[in-house]
């Protein structure tokens, strides 16, 4: 049988505890005990924890928290008869509970369990045969064999052999590299197509996905938890009205001639029941959870209330860039014949690289956008490190890079496109060029925008890409500063300096996507990660999940964030402003106990329909 969880025992007690609460408001019990029954048998269903948790707490030396002021103002309502009053103060609080439960329910499983790009094993060469250990058992200098498919597990140098490489794990950038004789490898890529051997540089221990993993590990305890709040304001809050109520209590009768202890002492219970905090318990987390919806009906997933409360003080938002403001998806982006249209220079690039399944092909050949007939293209060759030249209708046709361009002794034209660019020739003659390029997201230049409107000071990109393709792309959207050819590591060192130039109070985000970014979003303050295309990594590591991708929905919850925290300070004025004019009007013995009920329960409700207003909250314009 499954057990049941915190949130589902709590529900189930309010629900029983409003069943007989209901009950006995309805059925008017003539016998004292019989109605006592009840209404107890109420309280203890719905706040039975709460008694049992002020008790230990007391037993461990924490007196004054909010479990034991419900307790006592609780209890309290009991001692003076007001049976009702109790059960109810303490249903208002479990819900309050519930809700502020229900918003952080989902928490984080560990990084590392979704991180994929932990080495399993390695296949070392001893005495001539490759040999299955565990990565850790491999020394340096050992060779090792990396075959297709399967992840580098070490840092090391190729020596024979070459490959593509997928580094995505590591830089975020979906083109496959080539790695040949010489090249240096980096343990997490993938090995796509041909078989390394290769000598180990440095130690598991010291190697980059460890050092990745390690990171990941260690840096979500670098992170501040801001105390919640109830809890800080009953440390100050719940003393003080206990001391009030004992003074209340015992003083008067004491010093004033004539004055009643049962008078007194009824006075000091109301004056509890007045001061219990409810008003705040529900709806501080209600008004959270109210903003809480409202962002996840924008496609924003806040995991708790204290990073939708943070995300209001963000001064520095840094951000990623293949697949956090451009798509990731590489596409023909312009064709610059040199001879003939455009269309036959794309036909020809296509059918070239059309045995190939590097993604440059792939959008060669979606760009064509027409069926290829295979008998047209003979003779494929595909020239590492350059390219490739196949026949197409009898011609000798060349697409690669610059390097193509030295083998067919082609002069080079001067490029300065931030891209890859496809360079094609025909029979010995230039026939012109081709970029491709990863496109921009349509909203990532409204999302930098609207984060300035907001008051964000720094906008920042980190990125494993090249120099000339970041600062292109900083520059388009108007970022403040970029940062490229980065490796997580590298990510991560940047955003410690980017952490000196914030204020005291200010928070800085970082928005990411992939594998690579989870060191960096668990080490700023916020993590922002894309849900829809996002890793699991990524998504795990994030206190807020983009789930349609979008940049521009982080202002979205920038908004959504100052609203909600201005609702909650509205809530925490009213009802500490009218419950301290009620305590005063009832240590003087002006308020009776329908006050106190008002200044309880009325407030309470008062606070709660203004949380619910969280719920509405619109997208602003930027």
């Amino acid at each position: 049988m499954k057990k049941w969880n915190a949130n589902q025992k709590r529900i189930a007690r309010i629900a029983a505890g409003g069943i007989v609460f209901v009950t006995g408001l309805l059925i008017p019990f003539s016998g004292y005990w019989v109605r006592l029954g009840v209404f107890l048998a109420a309280f203890l269903l719905a706040g039975g924890d709460v008694l049992w948790k002020a008790a230990r707490n007391i037993a461990h030396g924490q007196v004054f928290d909010e479990n034991f002021l419900m307790a006592i103002a609780s209890v309290g309502a009991f001692i003076i008869g007001e049976y009702p009053e109790g059960v109810a103060v303490m249903l208002f609080y479990q819900v309050g509970e519930l809700f502020q439960s229900m918003a952080v329910a989902k928490s984080r499983k560990s990084i590392t369990d979704l991180m994929d790009i932990r080495p399993d094993y390695a296949y070392v060469l001893r005495d001539g045969e490759p040999e299955k250990v565990d990565p850790d058992e491999v020394e340096i200098g050992e060779l090792i064999v990396i075959k297709p498919g399967e992840k580098v597990p070490l840092d090391a140098e190729v020596t024979e052999g070459s490959s593509m490489l997928d580094t995505a794990a590591l830089t975020g950038e979906s083109v496959p590299r080539e790695a040949g004789p010489g090249d240096a490898l980096l343990s997490g890529c993938i090995n796509l197509n041909g078989v390394l051997t290769a000598r180990v540089t440095k130690e598991y221990g010291e190697s980059t996905v460890s050092k990745i993993l390690d990171l990941v590990e260690n840096a979500g305890s670098l992170k501040s938890r801001s105390e919640n709040f109830i809890t800080k304001f009953a440390r100050y809050y719940t003393p003080a009205v206990v001391i009030l109520a004992v003074l209340l209590a015992v003083i008067p009768p004491l010093v004033l001639p004539g004055a009643a202890w049962a008078d007194w002492i009824y006075r000091a219970l109301t004056f509890l029941v007045i001061s219990c905090p409810c008003a705040l318990v529900i709806s501080v987390p209600l008004s959270f959870f109210g903003g809480l919806g409202a962002a996840s009906r924008s496609g924003i997933l806040v995991k708790g209330s204290n990073y939708l409360e943070a995300l209001a003080q963000a001064e520095i938002v840094v951000f990623d860039k293949t697949g956090t403001l451009t798509q990731g998806v590489f596409r023909v982006q312009e064709i610059r014949p040199a001879v003939g249209s455009p269309e036959q220079l794309l036909e020809l690039a296509a059918y070239a690289e059309s045995y190939s399944n590097h993604p440059i092909s792939l959008s060669l050949k979606e760009a064509y956008g027409k069926g290829l007939d295979s008998t047209r293209v003979t003779d494929v060759q595909e020239i590492a490190g350059c390219g490739v030249v196949a026949k197409v209708d009898g011609r000798q046709v060349a697409a690669g890079n610059q390097k193509m361009l030295a083998r067919l002794s082609l002069p080079q034209p001067e490029e300065h496109a931030a891209g890859t660019v496809v360079y094609v020739a025909a029979e010995g003659v230039y026939q012109g060029s081709i970029l491709i390029a990863d496109q921009v997201k349509p909203d990532a230049a409204e999302a930098i925008r609207s984060l300035k409107n907001a008051g964000v000071r720094q906008t920042v990109m980190l990125t494993g890409d090249t120099k000339r393709i970041g600062e292109q792309v900083a520059g388009q959207l108007g970022l403040d500063q970029a940062f490229t050819e980065l490796l997580p590591g590298d990510k991560v060192a940047k955003v410690e300096e980017l952490f000196a130039q914030k204020t005291e109070k200010g928070k800085l985000v970082f928005v990411g996507d992939g594998i690579n970014d989870a060191p960096v979003l668990a080490r700023a303050d916020l993590g922002a990660a894309m849900g829809g295309l996002g890793s699991d990594a990524a998504i795990e590591a994030a206190d807020i999940v983009i789930m349609t991708d979008e940049p521009s929905r982080l202002a979205d919850a920038m908004a959504i964030s100052r609203r909600t925290m201005g609702i909650v300070k509205e809530n925490i004025v009213f009802a500490l402003g009218v419950k301290l004019l009620v305590l005063i009007l009832g240590a003087a013995g002006y308020a009776s106990m329908w006050a106190a009920v008002f200044a309880d329960v009325g407030v309470s409700v008062l606070a709660i329909l203004n949380a619910m207003r969280a719920l509405k909250i619109k997208k602003e314009p930027a």
